[in-house]
């Protein structure tokens, strides 16, 4: 997926950053080499003004002669390196040093990206989704079946909380399988601590290792971010990547005080992403029939179409693990 024009100038700008620090750091060791060895700097000084030779004799077509010029450029190129190597240093220390040798810290290869800005690109995008060091712990390596009881069954499905477990994590691989070739949206429910939160930073972790722009939000935090940006100078400053990233997630739908605006803002972003045809994860305590209550019938009756509906169930994994020492 392409970055935003925001995202893309920001990785650029540390290129850019990059390219100075390296003249710096080349000036520095040029300085410190003609202190220490002035012949080099006398080199230096002969090999330009036989440069500029060898240029004004290529431009006004005269070929005699240069042969010889280049013979002493090479000569004194010779004498360098050697003199930098007797003193202890490599032989390309007056070289312009690169970061990524590849690209030149310039991101490109030709046309194409180069490994280093595909890797800038995802260390950003984990970045601005608020869940760089949680993902390290929450992914699909690390979801376990172990918490959810393989006896107790719910009435309706006839599934047992391990099976309505296992079926929850069966859609979210199949979410991130298929993300690029078809657009859906999870509404993720169940009791508080059933593993909603979880399941959503798994689907986020894989799909940031693919650089998607994956934005993740508590509901206090999206609602807090959506107030600022409507009432400051710049409206669409905090919208742009609400609305236009690759995957937002709505985390603990419910738990934020509820109000007109937060109603109609909600109803705003769930329209708008899905006008654009932007996935969007919501995840919520509420149970479903007091979902229209919280917000509105207009707001439910446009998740219930347009999102896939899967609960979660089973006992609090957090006490779970209380009980376990932590495990």
């Amino acid at each position: 997926m392409p970055l935003q024009n925001y995202q893309y100038d920001t990785i650029m700008r540390e290129y850019s950053k990059t390219q100075s620090q390296n003249r710096r750091i080349l000036e520095e060791r040029t300085q410190e080499i003609y202190k220490k060895i002035p012949r080099i700097h006398e080199i230096d000084e002969e090999v330009a003004t036989l440069s500029a030779k060898k240029a004004r004799a290529l431009l006004s077509g005269e070929s005699s002669g240069l042969e010889d010029l280049k013979a002493a450029i090479s000569l004194l190129s010779q004498e360098r390196n050697a003199l930098l190597v007797c003193n202890s240093y490599p032989e390309d220390y007056l070289e312009l040093p690169y970061k990524c040798p590849v690209c030149q810290d310039t991101g490109y290869v030709g046309s194409q990206k180069c490994t280093c800005f595909k890797k800038a690109e995802i260390e950003l995008l984990y970045t601005q989704s608020n869940l760089k060091e949680i993902l390290k712990k929450e992914n699909f390596d690390h979801f376990s079946f172990d918490y959810y009881s393989d006896t107790m069954k719910n009435e309706a499905t006839g599934l047992t909380e391990r099976e309505t477990a296992r079926r929850a994590y069966d859609i979210a691989r199949g979410f991130v399988r298929n993300f690029d070739s078809s657009f859906e949206n999870l509404f993720l429910y169940g009791d508080t601590g059933v593993g909603k939160t979880f399941l959503s930073h798994c689907i986020a972790h894989d799909l940031l290792e693919s650089a998607h722009c994956v934005m993740y939000f508590s509901a206090f935090d999206l609602f807090e971010l959506l107030a600022d940006s409507k009432f400051s100078r710049d409206k669409t400053e905090g919208q742009e990547f609400v609305f236009d990233s690759d995957l937002l997630i709505i985390d603990d739908l419910g738990t934020e005080l509820t109000n007109s605006f937060v109603s109609s803002q909600l109803f705003l972003c769930i329209n708008e992403r899905i006008m654009r045809r932007k996935s969007t994860i919501i995840s919520t305590n509420l149970k479903l029939e007091n979902f229209s209550d919280t917000y509105s019938e207009r707001t439910f009756s446009r998740i219930a179409s347009n999102y896939r509906m899967v609960k979660l169930e089973g006992k609090d994994i957090r006490i779970q693990k209380i009980f376990l020492g932590g495990k």
